[in-house]
């Protein structure tokens, strides 16, 4: 296998998902074309070079859908001859696209590939509200599938981590978030969007909420309590009888999670450029790290998202590494239990974790996160003179990704 380098990446700042968010009014093609046009400014890469484009998006279906992979290349103005594919693996799908385009490059099948994801949560379609498992009654009889929210609940109910614990964890994101926010930490990657009339209408995350405090956390409502006592299924089950069905040693769910511990719903896009280390010489590109290896994982799916763990282990396993050779860890804050009880699970030092802040104060734009975090871990290494980093992400249906990079 050859090897993959990571020429550049740019993203645009994360809008909050509501119609009255800053980037609401752009169609999530032009803002994935706007991050493309800014790569190929950034690197000086002709388009027509790029042998694919592959995107990840975790909805797949009214203005994302079929394939905007391909019409955000057009859309960009890039040349007619330049593909694209959209993957969808939920919230790990830009995670994904990259490992696929990893893999294209490594296997000697190509030599430059651009690695994206876009996700305008803003403008979301009624078919965004379908069950998890698509409402496949025997695959439910199966596996009594609940909201990601309750299997948060759920695994904070079996770690442990009380009201308190998760709204301490989500301070520390917001207050690790602003830091890095008035220092430029994100500068190197953002790049501004700009609406129809040419005019700049969001350069900053606009998601944060300075000065957020467990105090203020503390007055929130759980998100998911009365979710969970409803009745769901046709045998009058509620959510959390359907998950305390699979976990009987749980008692009762305790709802800790709530729209201020939890991953906020934002508009965004990204764009990174991978190629081979014989075309970065050959065309004059200068790489800033190598990918190192790549794994995924399946878990039980009810409890859902406890699969970073398996992957970032197995991740490491390919790579011949251990946890203490990892110097940075990017590990997405769906839900505060999730990052917790990786770091319990792993023994990762939570000062080396999401050091800039994660989605609990910048939002997940589900398909472009994975390409960002992979952005935001980079960009620190390089700010910290450090090697190391390691980006793991839950996603729907008990499933991770993970990956490891390394600066070169």
């Amino acid at each position: 296998m050859g090897e993959a380098w990571i020429i550049d990446g740019v993203r645009t700042p994360r809008g909050k998902g509501k119609p009255t968010g800053a980037l609401h009014g752009l169609h999530p093609q032009e803002l994935l074309a706007q991050t493309l046009r800014g790569l190929a400014d950034r690197t000086g890469i002709d388009p027509a070079l790029v042998e694919d484009v592959v995107v990840g998006n975790g909805s797949n279906s009214g203005d994302h859908s079929n394939d905007i992979a391909r019409w955000s290349v057009l859309a960009a103005g890039w040349p007619v001859g330049v593909p694209g594919v959209t993957l969808n693996r939920f919230c790990g799908s830009g995670q994904q696209a990259f490992m696929n385009a990893a893999m294209g490059i490594g296997s000697g099948w190509q030599e430059a590939v651009v690695a994206g994801g876009v996700e305008s949560m803003s403008r979301y379609d009624a078919a965004m509200n379908a069950p998890m498992g698509g409402g496949n009654a025997a695959l439910h009889r199966r596996y009594p599938l609940v909201p990601q929210g309750i299997s948060a609940d759920l695994i904070a109910t079996l770690e442990g981590f009380g009201r308190a614990d998760v709204d301490a964890f989500a301070e520390r994101s917001q207050q690790r978030a602003e830091k890095a926010m008035a220092s430029g930490r994100f500068d190197r990657s953002l790049v501004p969007v700009v609406g129809a009339e040419g005019r700049v209408v969001l350069d900053r995350e606009e998601h944060p909420r300075p000065g957020t405090t467990v105090e203020s956390l503390a007055a929130l409502a759980p998100s998911f309590l009365r979710a969970g006592a409803k009745p769901r299924d046709p045998d009058g089950r509620s959510y959390d009888e359907m998950a305390r069905s699979v976990y009987p040693q749980v008692e009762a769910i305790d709802h800790v999670h709530h729209a201020g511990n939890s991953s906020g719903v934002v508009d965004g896009a990204a764009s990174m450029l991978l190629a081979s280390p014989s075309f970065s010489k050959a065309h004059g590109l200068t790489p800033r790290a190598r990918v190192v290896s790549g794994a995924v994982a399946g878990a039980e799916p009810v409890i859902m998202l406890t699969a970073p763990g398996p992957a970032a282990e197995a991740a490491l396993a390919k790579a011949g590494m251990q946890v203490s050779d990892i110097d940075l860890w990017e590990i997405n804050e769906a839900f505060a239990a999730v990052p917790m009880k990786f770091a319990r699970d792993l023994g990762v030092d939570e000062d080396r974790m999401n050091v800039n802040g994660g989605a609990i104060a910048l939002g997940h734009p589900i398909g472009a996160t994975g390409i960002i975090l992979l952005q935001t871990v980079l960009d620190e290494l390089e700010r910290r003179d450090l090697s190391t980093g390691l980006v793991a992400m839950c996603t729907g249906g008990g499933m991770a990704t993970a990956t490891v990079i390394e600066r070169i």
